[in-house]
C-alpha cells in the first residue's frame, strides 16, 4: 500500500469521526429543545431560542473562520473546534445546576462555536482530498456517519434523559438529567483533540497564483447554493426540533417514545446518506444493489433497537428505505437531478403532514429525514462546482455561514405552533424544500 493511500484513509478516518462528533452534538442540541421546554416552562417559541443560540454562530463566525483556516491550516482548525465544544460541553453543568435558561444558551453557543470551526474545515478537506467527480460520494460517505450520531442522540435523549423524567417535580431536578451526557462527550472529545495533535494529516495545497476568475461573491451557482443550505437546515431542524411536541400534543404519545420517533426521523438521513455514498460514485449497477443490502437491513435493525426492538415499526422503515432507495434511481447518480426528486418530495411529505392525521402524519414527518439525506452534501457540491482549492475555503465559509437558517425557520416553525397549533408549523418547511428544487433545477447551473 503506498504511503499516499495510508495519508488519504487517515484524513478520511479522522474526518469521519469529525462528523461523528458534531453529528452527535447537533442533533442533541435540536432534540433536547422539546426538554429545555419543559425544564424552563417556555412557550415554543422561546423553546426554539436554544436553536437559535446553536446556529446564530454560523452567521456571526462562518466567514471569519473560512478566512483564518487559511492561515492556521486545517489539522490546527480542527483541533481548536473541537477543544471548543469540550469548553461549551463542561458550561452545561453549571447552566443546568442552577438552573439558568440564559446561561444553557451561552454554553451552547460556545459548543456550536466549536462545531462551526470542524464543519467549516472538514466539507471542503473531504472535497479537496480526493477527485471533484466522486467529491458528493464521499461528502454522502462521510455525512451518513454524521448521521449515525444524529440517530444515537435521540435515543440517548430518550434513555436517558426523558425515561422517568415526570417523577421530578422540580426544574432543577429535571435540568440535571441533561448533565452526564454533555460531561461524557466533552471528555471524549478532549480525548480526539489530544490524539489529533500527535498524528500527520495529509495537507492540501491552497494555490495562491493569480486567477482571472471574479471573487466567490460574483458566482451565482456559490450564492444560490448558500440560500439552498439555508433553507434545506431551517427545514431539517424546524421539523426534527418540533417532532417530538407535535406527536406529544396531536397523538398523545408519551416523550420518551416521541423521541424514539425522532430518532427514527433522524436515522432516515444515516440510511439515505449511506445510500448517496455509492449512488454518487462510479461503481457498476450491480454493485450498488449489493451495497443497498445491508444498508437495508441497517434500516430494519435501527428502527427496531430504537424503538425497544419493535420489528413491526423496524419494518416499516424498512419499507420506506426501500421506497426511497427506489425514487434515488430516478436521479440517475445525477447531483442536481436527484435533489430536485428528493426536494419535492420532502416539500410533499410536510404538507400531507400538515392536513393528514394519525399514523400517515406520524409517517410523513418520520419520512422527510430519508429525504433530507442527500442534500446537504449534493447542494454543497454543485455550489462549489468548478472552483479552484484557492477559493473553497471561502466558499465554504459564505456556504456555512447560511445554517444559521436553523436559527431563523425553527423559531418561526414554533411561532405558527404557539399561534395556529403545531400542524400548520410544518407548511414553513414545505416552502422551504420548493426553493431546494429550484437550485436544484435551474439555480446551480447559473455560472458567470
Amino acid at each position: 500500500m503506498s504511503k499516499q493511500d495510508n495519508s488519504y484513509k487517515v484524513g478520511m478516518s479522522v474526518i469521519g469521526s469529525i462528523f461523528f462528533i458534531f453529528g452527535f452534538a447537533t442533533t442533541f442540541i435540536i432534540t433536547l429543545s422539546a426538554k429545555v421546554k419543559d425544564i424552563f416552562e417556555l412557550s415554543e417559541f422561546e423553546a426554539q431560542m436554544l436553536n437559535f443560540a446553536f446556529f446564530i454562530t454560523y452567521a456571526i463566525l462562518s466567514i471569519p473562520i473560512g478566512l483564518y483556516i487559511k492561515k492556521i491550516g486545517y489539522k490546527r482548525a480542527l483541533i481548536i473546534g473541537l477543544l471548543l465544544m469540550a469548553a461549551g460541553g463542561f458550561l452545561f453543568y453549571p447552566s443546568s445546576s442552577i438552573p439558568s435558561f440564559p446561561l444553557f444558551l451561552l454554553s451552547t453557543f460556545i459548543l456550536a462555536s466549536g462545531v462551526v470551526f470542524l464543519q467549516t474545515a472538514a466539507n471542503p478537506y473531504v472535497t479537496a482530498l480526493g477527485p471533484e467527480v466522486t467529491a458528493s460520494s464521499r461528502l454522502n460517505l462521510t455525512q451518513a456517519l454524521n448521521s449515525i450520531a444524529t440517530m444515537v442522540a435521540p435515543w440517548i435523549i430518550s434513555v436517558f434523559i426523558f425515561t422517568g423524567v415526570s417523577e421530578m417535580l422540580d426544574a432543577a431536578g429535571k435540568a440535571e438529567t441533561v448533565q452526564m451526557p454533555f460531561i461524557i462527550m466533552s471528555v471524549l472529545i478532549v480525548i480526539i483533540a489530544l490524539l489529533i495533535m500527535t498524528i500527520k494529516l495529509p495537507e492540501i495545497v491552497q494555490t495562491t497564483t493569480t486567477s482571472i476568475r471574479k471573487s466567490v461573491w460574483k458566482y451565482p451557482h456559490v450564492l444560490l447554493g448558500a440560500v439552498a443550505i439555508f433553507f434545506y437546515v431551517g427545514a431539517e431542524v424546524g421539523n426534527g426540533s418540533l417532532i417530538i411536541n407535535y406527536l406529544k400534543n396531536t397523538n398523545g404519545m408519551d416523550p420518551d417514545m416521541a423521541s424514539t420517533y425522532a430518532a427514527i426521523y433522524w436515522g432516515g438521513a444515516m440510511v439515505g446518506r449511506f445510500f448517496g455514498s455509492f449512488m454518487f460514485s462510479g461503481i457498476s449497477m450491480s454493485k450498488k444493489l449489493t451495497y443497498a443490502i445491508p444498508v437495508l437491513l441497517l434500516a430494519l435493525v435501527s428502527g427496531s433497537f430504537v424503538t425497544g426492538w419493535n420489528w413491526n415499526i423496524g419494518g416499516i422503515f424498512l419499507g420506506i428505505a426501500v421506497i426511497n432507495f427506489l425514487i434515488m434511481q430516478i436521479g440517475t447518480g445525477k447531483a442536481a437531478r436527484t435533489l430536485a426528486v428528493f426536494a419535492l418530495v420532502a416539500a410533499s411529505l410536510d404538507l400531507i403532514t400538515s392536513f393528514g392525521t394519525g399514523d400517515i402524519a406520524l409517517w410523513t414527518i418520520i419520512s422527510i429525514g430519508l429525504f433530507n439525506s442527500i442534500m446537504f452534501p449534493n447542494i454543497f457540491t454543485l455550489a462549489v462546482k468548478d472552483l479552484d482549492s484557492s477559493e473553497l475555503s471561502t466558499a465554504s465559509g459564505i456556504i456555512n455561514t447560511m445554517i444559521f437558517g436553523g436559527a431563523i425557520i425553527p423559531p418561526i416553525m414554533g411561532s405558527v405552533a404557539d399561534n395556529f397549533g403545531y400542524t400548520w408549523a410544518f407548511i414553513v418547511p414545505a416552502l422551504c424544500y420548493l426553493y431546494i428544487f429550484y437550485y436544484a433545477v435551474k439555480g446551480a447551473h447559473i455560472r458567470r
